[in-house]
């Protein structure tokens, strides 16, 4: 695999390779664990030049760093498919009270923290699904990250999330984004774009809050926020923008949506990612996972969000038994998003996002455990937490990479993204090294718990090959 160009006047830095030795590296692409691999990364473009088996830890060459994760498991950066960086839980702050009494200076603090507590939870990359009610501040923030000023995961950004008037929204009518009629749901698409987001967000089926907490009535109901033709208006404008590289759409769509008709509409009609999808049924399931097969779309469940409000966060009509319907629904589709599904077995497309600042921000794993607590294989959640992550928030899909993978690289010069997700020449070095051993372990769900806490597994993380945490043995560097 050749690498992108690299401009010929960078300075090398100091060290200009890191080697990873690996007592075992899990590939997301055939969900396997593979004994004794050496990683070799160049520094100066971020990215990994060779995989090799190895025996024998060798000793450091000058410029060279090495780091000894023969008692660690080493996986591909997570990606968080579904975060806040600009809310933080509900628990501490209502989120009407964030929107409507948090300074905006206050909230691009925190969530230049958050941004910190992710990337050192092991989460390399993430998608921000609108920065509700402070503007356009994840662009600048996104600008922050890539410059260097402040450590997080890559950012990819969806600003201002679209809804209509009188559903999703505070209080006071400044902190939302509203559009009504095909013109304007064009306009707003437009505007977002413009800004400089990587994803467009729209709310397709939520009621007003006030509304919700005051009539239980209302809160029973689940019926969609925009027409038809105002989604199409959305999805159009959004897909119009063609990516230089392939031909699919540089700008997608997420939307918001629970039971089964908005879903099933939503795919009907293009749209890239289902998040949540709670109420979908689990007599429905089969049929919308055809459907799902059909566009392409992947589901983004939310899991953990509804677990935190389950547990007391929310006092809203109608969310305390979310979580029930969640799991429910999450259980039912299993024969639908595992790896060992049947080649005549429809297939959801799933990757990880928690909703979170839910929950608390540097939590993010708490979705991947209770994916597999629910009876998804660790296999089938790591896959979906990094190579899964991609084809999401690129649109590729992550059961095609050997058969696309040269296209990747196609004219690739040293400032394009490269790809994420995958332990791969050339691919982002995005590297996280867990505590344990998954294949040896007797409990395999308490173990995959352990190994992606944040706190008791997680060991290593590097973004871009620049080592932002590591508690381990380091060889010397022979200068």
């Amino acid at each position: 695999m050749q690498l992108p160009r690299q401009s010929s006047n960078m300075a090398p830095p100091q060290q200009q390779f890191l080697y990873i030795y690996a007592g075992k590296m899990f590939d997301p692409i055939s969900r396997t664990i593979q004994p004794k691999r050496l990683i070799k990364v160049n520094v100066c473009m971020g990215r990994i030049q060779e995989v090799t088996s190895f025996t024998e830890i060798e000793v450091a060459k000058s410029g060279v760093r090495v780091l000894d994760c023969r008692e660690l498991t080493i996986v591909p950066g997570f990606v968080d498919v579904h975060v806040h960086f600009f809310l933080h839980p509900y628990c501490e702050t209502s989120w009407e009270d964030q929107l409507t009494k948090e300074s905006l200076v206050e909230r691009t603090i925190r969530a230049a923290n958050h941004a910190k507590s992710t990337l050192m939870a092991g989460f390399t990359t993430v998608r921000d699904l609108g920065t509700e009610g402070a503007g356009d501040a994840d662009i600048a923030l996104r600008k922050c990250i890539k410059q260097g000023l402040i450590p997080g995961p890559r950012y990819y950004c969806a600003n201002r999330a679209i809804v209509s008037t009188g559903s999703y929204g505070s209080s006071s009518p400044i902190y939302i984004n509203a559009a009504d009629g095909v013109d304007e749901c064009t306009k707003v698409t437009r505007r977002q774009i413009g800004a400089g987001a990587d994803w467009i967000k729209v709310h397709y089926r939520v009621l007003s809050r006030l509304s919700v907490s005051s009539s239980t009535s209302l809160a029973k109901l689940s019926v969609p926020t925009f027409s038809t033709s105002e989604m199409e208006a959305i999805i159009s404008t959004a897909h119009g923008v063609a990516s230089p590289i392939s031909n699919k759409p540089a700008i997608r769509v997420a939307a918001h949506a629970t039971n089964y008709a908005t879903v099933k509409t939503l795919l009907e009609l293009g749209v890239d990612s289902i998040e949540h999808g709670t109420d979908i049924g689990e007599t429905k399931v089969e049929t919308i996972a055809h459907l799902f097969q059909e566009s392409g779309a992947t589901w983004v469940p939310t899991l953990a969000a509804y677990y935190t409000l389950a547990g007391g966060q929310s006092s809203r009509a109608g969310e305390l038994d979310a979580w029930a319907r969640g799991e429910r629904t999450f259980r039912a589709a299993l024969p639908y998003i595992s790896g060992d599904r049947s080649a005549c077995t429809p297939r959801i497309r799933v990757a990880v996002g928690g909703d979170t600042g839910v929950f608390a921000h540097g939590h993010n794993a708490l979705e991947m455990r209770l994916m597999v607590q629910l009876g998804a294989h660790w296999r089938d959640v790591l896959n979906w937490a990094t190579i899964g992550g991609w084809g999401c928030i690129t649109g590729r899909d992550p059961e095609r990479v050997e058969e696309d993978e040269p296209g990747l690289f196609q004219d690739a010069d040293e400032g394009d993204d490269p790809p994420f997700g995958a332990l791969r020449p050339g691919w982002a070095a995005d590297i996280v090294g867990l505590a344990g051993d998954l294949e040896a372990a007797k409990d395999p769900v308490a173990e995959f718990v352990r190994m992606t806490h944040e706190e008791t597994g997680i060991r290593l993380v590097v973004k871009a090959g620049t080592v932002h945490r590591w508690e381990g043995a380091e060889p010397i560097t022979v200068q």
